[in-house]
């Protein structure tokens, strides 16, 4: 049993107005091919990427295996000088590593103190920054944050939600993205924003036998593509080469609905946080009560639920 596919829609040349008239309001993911991103998709070698921020310290992701796994941390940090990390990242075998010859890397950009500032290629990679033109298809105000990526071929990240807006701009090198809809929570097997089945293509499906029922979305980006993902829809992300990415985010709704010390973009926003909070008191509740009867109230909040809060225009 597969899951059905449906290939992302691709758009060529689509203005601001264009994006905002006709594709934003859909809360669909879209391609959006041959967008004015500067001097980036060509300039960005592995020879200038090096030498242009010289040897400043980041920390990275290393992992053994391809497919990363938040949830059981199957990798581990270092710190690495960025020209020793660039050069590191693009071979497929190491002479020098921390794990193993053929381990991956992975680095998504943070403020300074990760904890409290908020990632931006202007300030973390001034010289870089000045290559890259954003698609500004949001409001200056919107803006939240832009991450700037590396990964060596072959990493998998998890399959994860964030709750703003944000686009993927592929600078270079190629990446698939699994996409799947909010819609389709139920079968993702969550924890917390991240989902259990680290292997899209080949599920254990007696582990996640609902699995199949998520129907797939996905794309094949190249250089100078930028994948449109709206907040909520899942994704799963394959480096099928080495590759750089930058990713905008922005914010979809007014400020005072997000989590003030939210710095990647991933806290659910805080009425869902307190709503979740005083449902597990109202289950909590329920317990007081023998098993028949909370299942019968039990069944009637979903009920309820379902009456108050759940969408019934779903295309």
């Amino acid at each position: 049993e597969q899951q059905p596919v449906v290939p992302v829609a691709r758009l060529a040349g689509i203005t601001r107005e264009q994006f905002l008239r006709d594709v934003y309001p859909r809360r669909k993911p879209v391609v959006l091919k041959g967008m004015e991103l500067g001097t980036c998709t060509t300039k960005w070698t592995v020879d200038y990427l090096s030498q242009a921020e010289g040897s400043k310290e980041v920390k990275i992701h290393v992992s053994t295996v391809p497919q990363m796994d938040f949830l059981s941390k199957n990798f581990v940090y270092r710190t690495l000088p960025f020209d020793v990390f660039v050069r590191r990242a693009a071979e497929v075998k190491h002479k020098e590593y921390f794990l193993s010859e053929d381990e991956k890397y992975y680095l998504r950009s943070v403020g300074e103190d990760a904890r409290k500032d908020i990632a931006n290629i202007r300030k973390q990679f001034p010289v870089l920054a000045e290559d890259v033109q954003i698609p500004e298809y949001f409001e200056k105000e919107q803006f939240f944050s832009s991450v700037f990526r590396i990964s060596s071929a072959g990493l998998q990240l998890w399959t994860h939600y964030d709750v703003m807006d944000n686009f993927l701009i592929q600078v270079t090198g190629k990446k698939r993205v699994v996409l799947y809809s909010p819609r389709d929570a139920p079968y993702l097997y969550l924890s917390g924003t991240k989902s259990e089945v680290l292997d899209v293509d080949k599920p254990d499906l007696e582990k996640y036998p609902l699995f199949v029922k998520a129907k797939r979305y996905q794309c094949f980006l190249e250089a100078g593509d930028v994948l449109f993902i709206p907040a909520l829809w899942f994704h799963n992300v394959i480096s099928e080469e080495f590759g750089v990415a930058l990713n905008v985010f922005w914010k979809h709704l007014p400020s005072e609905s997000y989590d003030k010390s939210d710095t990647y973009g991933n806290k659910d926003p805080t009425a869902a946080s307190r709503a979740i909070q005083i449902l597990d008191r109202a289950l909590k509740t329920l317990e007081e009560l023998p098993e028949e009867y909370r299942d019968f109230y039990a069944r009637r909040m979903v009920l309820r639920i379902q009456e108050k809060a759940y969408r019934n225009d779903y295309g």
